[in-house]
Formats: structure tokens, sequence, C-alpha cells
């Protein structure tokens, strides 16, 4: 296996390509809010930020963000925490050519839900899911160990990601549903045609 599967993902448009289970496959496609969708599953949910800075895109990002190689962006990494356990790793990702009119609030979110902010703004318009199994060396499933303590994850990581449009600034939001998803269980998921809303 070359450096490079191990880096990369492959990502996909259909679900079926990770081979989810039921559980996991109502988490990665429903139409459902994420944060309300957590919030319902816990008596507490937290946005928890880990970071927010500039730094290269990954190297399996790049494209789908509409720049010409890796170039440096402005990131955001938050854990997602119900009830103090943490379910979802998400990173964010806004190009540098982005003005401050096509997302003005994403440099003061703090730890506010980004996706409440994106849900709730009728100038944002929402691009197709995209679905990948994040091999152990893909630097978000390093980073997502890195912020669990060095935690090993036995099987790799399912993990979705979805463009997002407002004026003429693009942004990306990457949410890698880590091992603790599992105790939360599903909740009977909304009919698909809208797509969900992600929250960093």
């Amino acid at each position: 296996m070359t450096a490079r599967c191990l880096t990369h993902a492959r990502w996909s448009t259909h679900v079926n390509a990770v081979r989810p289970g039921r559980a996991m496959r109502d988490w990665l496609v429903d139409a459902m809010s994420l944060t309300q969708k957590l919030g319902a599953r816990s008596g507490q949910f937290r946005v928890q930020r880990l970071r927010q800075a500039r730094g290269l895109c990954l190297r399996d990002e790049h494209e789908i963000a509409g720049l010409p190689r890796r170039l440096k962006v402005q990131e955001r990494e938050v854990l997602l925490r119900c009830d103090g356990r943490p379910v979802v790793f998400a990173h964010t990702i806004v190009p540098l050519d982005a003005s401050a009119a096509d997302w003005p609030f994403f440099g003061t979110l703090g730890e506010r839900s980004l996706g409440t902010t994106l849900f709730g703004d009728p100038r944002v318009v929402r691009g197709g899911l995209q679905y990948a199994r994040l091999p152990a060396q893909h630097p978000l499933t390093r980073r997502a160990s890195r912020a669990l303590e060095g935690q090993v994850f036995a099987s790799p990581l399912f993990a979705r990601r979805c463009l997002y449009q407002r004026n003429k600034g693009v942004l990306l939001v990457t949410e890698v549903f880590l091992p603790a998803i599992a105790d939360l269980g599903s909740l009977p998921s909304q009919p698909h045609g809208r797509h969900n809303e992600s929250t960093r």
C-alpha cells in the first residue's frame, strides 16, 4: 500500500460505497440537523473548540474547495460532546480569498455551533454530501486521536463532508464520527431530500 493510500480518503457521493451499518448509515445520511439530533440523544450538548487558525488544506481537500493546489486556508476544528463524551470531530476550511462579507461570522464563533449559523442563513447554498472511511494515517484521524489524548481507533472512522457557498465564498465542513457515537443509537430519519445541517 502506498503512502498516498494511507493518508488519502476515497470520497464517494453514495453512502453505500463506505458500507456502514444501519445505525451509522442513519448518522451519515440523515437530513435532520446534526446539532439537533445530538442534542436529542443527550442531556447536554457542547461544542469544544480545539483550534482556529491558518494552515495548509489537506491533500484531499483542495480540489473540492476549488483551489488549484494545496494552499493556506482558515481552519477550524472542534469536538462535539454529548454528556461530556466526544462523539464527532469536525474540521472546517475557508479559502483565504473569501471575504468578510462571504462568511462574516466565521472568525467569532468561539464555541458556538457553526451549523446553527449555516442552517439559519437563507443565503447559504448547501452542496451534496460525500462519504469516506478515514484510514489510521489520514490527517483527520490523527488529529482526532490527538484530541482524544492519543486514543487508538480499532477501525477506520466514518466521515462525511459538505461544501457550502455564500455569495462568492465557499466553506468545506468535514465531520468524523468517533466510536462513542454508537452509544447514542439513532433516531428515525427524516426524508433525505434535504441535506443535513453540519455543525462546526
